[in-house]
């Protein structure tokens, strides 16, 4: 029997954190972006230890990248107002 799990995000740039998260996705995983705001991910495996696990380092990569994302969202805020005010 196949376990499975779906974790559902809101995110403030969800294709980004998209991108950044699917290529550590494995056979069993798929990433998309859902309604424009949220990143969904579905993971299947054939035993509940491994799901967990799988779930375990797929929140800790997903929590990396909407960081990430964050970081270089705000970056990019303050560098055009440095720019704007430079002007």
């Amino acid at each position: 029997m196949t376990r499975t799990a779906t974790v559902r995000t809101e995110v403030a740039d969800p294709e980004l954190v998209a991108a950044c998260v699917q290529p550590d996705n494995t056979t069993e995983m798929t990433t998309e972006v859902a309604d424009g705001s949220a990143v969904v991910t579905r993971i299947e495996r054939e035993d509940t230890a491994g799901l967990q696990s799988t779930v375990d380092d797929y929140v800790v990569n997903l929590t990396v990248a909407a960081e990430v994302a964050e970081t270089a969202r705000t970056a990019a805020a303050v560098a055009d107002r440095h720019t704007t005010h430079q002007s």
